[in-house]
């Protein structure tokens, strides 16, 4: 039988459980993944008792209720609460969600709930976890470098050889339109981040967000840059590791369709090659 050895520290332990606020009536339960690379412990998870009469409708308001009531260590990022910024994306109850328009009772563990899953995380706790398969800089705040980096290979602006025109360069309604879909993604990382052909050659493989944003440059009827976009796509990995999993549209916040972005890079491949 084959032995796995696991990193060290790589095991998450049971943390701390903090009571519920004296009197709370509408109370629920949250189990919130935790890391501190300072202290040289194991991950944890901590449990917390949130009161739903203080606290605002959204995962992000129990978060933040949690730092500002109970326990200000609590290391997480948000910014525009309004689905915006994709600052706030983390593992909600299994999915990829932004924490300010994910609402508490939209939590449910699902049916098919992964196995690993204890009596204590099925007993209606919300749990949050950081984004999967990133490196975890503290808590629930993953490190996006590499993501980041990927998206500025793909050269994410206007490429043009004629001269630049006085007032700006102009596009037809229909051309426009044909951004719709595109042009919408705030680079949060639940696509990225759910990919499993993502996880095993996320050095290699650009992923879903980085590729709906080089399909949106490539179908942009003022770039003048297609062939040499498409030159440093052409790639055994950076873009055909794709095998079309669709877990990218199935968790995408903005309700974009990263793999249908990709399917069309490909066909436009196929097209210049014929």
């Amino acid at each position: 039988m084959a032995q796995f050895n696991l990193p060290k520290n790589s095991q998450v332990t049971e943390g701390k459980s903090w009571p519920a606020p004296s009197g709370a009536k509408n109370v629920q339960v949250f189990r919130i993944y935790r890391w501190n690379p300072d202290d040289g412990k194991n991950p944890r998870i901590d449990t917390y008792r949130v009161d739903r009469d203080d606290c605002g409708p959204m995962v992000l308001d129990a978060l933040l209720w949690i730092k500002n009531k109970v326990d200000p260590t609590l290391v997480f990022r948000r910014s525009c609460r309004e689905g915006i910024c994709g600052s706030c994306a983390m593992n909600i109850e299994g999915q990829n969600a932004l924490a300010c328009t994910m609402g508490i009772d939209e939590c449910k563990t699902p049916d098919n709930a992964l196995p690993f899953l204890t009596r204590k995380d099925k007993d209606g706790a919300v749990r949050i976890y950081p984004l999967p398969h990133m490196p975890v800089l503290k808590d629930l705040v993953p490190d996006l470098t590499n993501f980041y980096a990927q998206h500025a290979a793909i050269e994410p602006w206007l490429q043009t050889e004629t001269p630049a025109p006085e007032k700006e360069w102009k596009q037809t309604p229909e051309d426009r339109a044909r951004l719709d879909g595109l042009y919408e993604c705030i680079l949060c990382a639940c696509c990225t981040t759910s990919c499993p052909s993502y996880w095993w050659n996320g050095d290699k493989f650009l992923g879903p967000a980085a590729l709906l944003q080089a399909y949106r440059w490539l179908i942009d009827s003022r770039d003048e840059n297609t062939g040499e976009r498409l030159d440093g796509l052409h790639d055994p990995f950076r873009l055909y590791r794709c095998h079309t999993i669709m877990n990218c549209a199935n968790t995408c916040p903005k309700n974009l369709n990263p793999a249908k972005a990709i399917a069309e890079i490909k066909k436009m491949m196929v097209e210049r090659e014929v």
